[in-house]
């Protein structure tokens, strides 16, 4: 990270690493990849930017815990951290060789590396006492019932009627681990991929010693306190429209392409942004600008380079 670069935290979403109406096999995740790094060797190449990224896990995990369950008959299943772990290490393994072989394509005399990220919260958090974040597969009313008898695990019905999924915890972050060790590498030119899924959350033990909890971080607000922590001058997150809407998909929609803080958090106070879309954006886009003081920008990949000189997306300012 050179004294003449700005430093810029992008969070990748999901489903820019897995579409959602993708069976998940190894191809399309390859080629979903593949398609990201192209999208993103402007900023690579750049002369303007350090990059760091960050990405989500919210197909991927659910995939991974659907396995855990079939499995669990022949081998134990995995508690929630180890498999954000596990997603980690994929999705950083396959970003990782997509951005290395655009490098060779484009001639980028540049490294990456995927690191295993860490990110503590607080035991005592209230998102323990009323787990929301829905994880896994469907079950039937019969199934929760024979999965109560053994497991002390929460489930919320589906609205539309598909079910009942297991909800866990959804804490705040509070530091990442790994944010020294990220600040490093990214001044010794490496891009680096971290906070996958919001990080692996962790806590001090009554020991003091670092230990995996139940959890799932929300990877928006993890990639914000990452971006504050490294006093980055730009945060953006990236998802699948191009701005921020109020009356999103209504005959009185409108788009949101400027937005002071007092605006901004005016509207997510209203209720203008669901709790399960665009609401963890916003929040975490209002975090990083109160506590920086500076730009963060909401937008899909395909408007990256656009909305970082000001002809797209979402810009949210002081």
């Amino acid at each position: 990270m050179t004294d003449k670069k700005k430093l810029l935290v992008i969070a990748l979403g999901g489903n820019a690493l897995l579409d959602s109406k993708s069976k998940g096999t190894i191809e399309e995740r390859e080629a979903a990849a593949a398609d990201t790094a192209e999208q993103l060797i402007p900023l690579f190449n750049s002369t303007v930017y350090d990059v760091i990224l960050t990405h989500g896990n919210g197909p991927q995990v659910g995939n991974l815990l659907i396995q855990q369950e079939e499995g669990s008959s022949k081998v134990p299943p995995m508690p929630l951290d180890v498999c954000v772990a596990e997603t980690q290490g994929e999705i950083g393994y396959i970003l990782q060789k997509a951005i290395q072989n655009a490098f060779e394509k484009h001639n980028i005399k540049k490294s990456t590396i995927a690191m295993l990220t860490q990110v503590l919260v607080d035991e005592k958090d209230p998102a323990f006492e009323k787990p929301s974040k829905p994880v896994g597969p469907y079950y039937s009313a019969d199934q929760t019932r024979e999965i109560l008898k053994i497991k002390n695990w929460k489930f919320k019905e589906d609205p539309a009627g598909k079910g009942f999924r297991r909800v866990v915890a959804s804490p705040k972050p509070i530091k990442v681990i790994q944010t020294q060790i990220i600040s490093d590498l990214t001044k010794d030119g490496y891009i680096v991929i971290s906070v996958g899924g919001g990080g692996i959350p962790v806590y001090h033990d009554k020991n003091n010693d670092i230990a995996g909890v139940e959890a799932v971080i929300d990877k928006d607000l993890a990639s914000a306190q990452l971006a504050i922590d490294l006093k980055a001058d730009k945060f953006v997150i990236l998802t699948n429209v191009e701005q921020c809407y109020i009356n999103f998909r209504q005959p009185n929609e409108i788009k949101l392409t400027d937005l002071n803080l007092d605006e901004a958090t005016t509207y997510y106070d209203q209720g203008h942004f669901t709790a399960g879309s665009m609401g963890p954006k916003v929040q975490s886009v209002i975090e990083f600008v109160s506590a920086t003081g500076n730009h963060a920008i909401i937008t899909h990949i395909t408007k990256l380079v656009d909305s970082l000189e000001g002809k797209a997306g979402t810009l949210i300012h002081l």
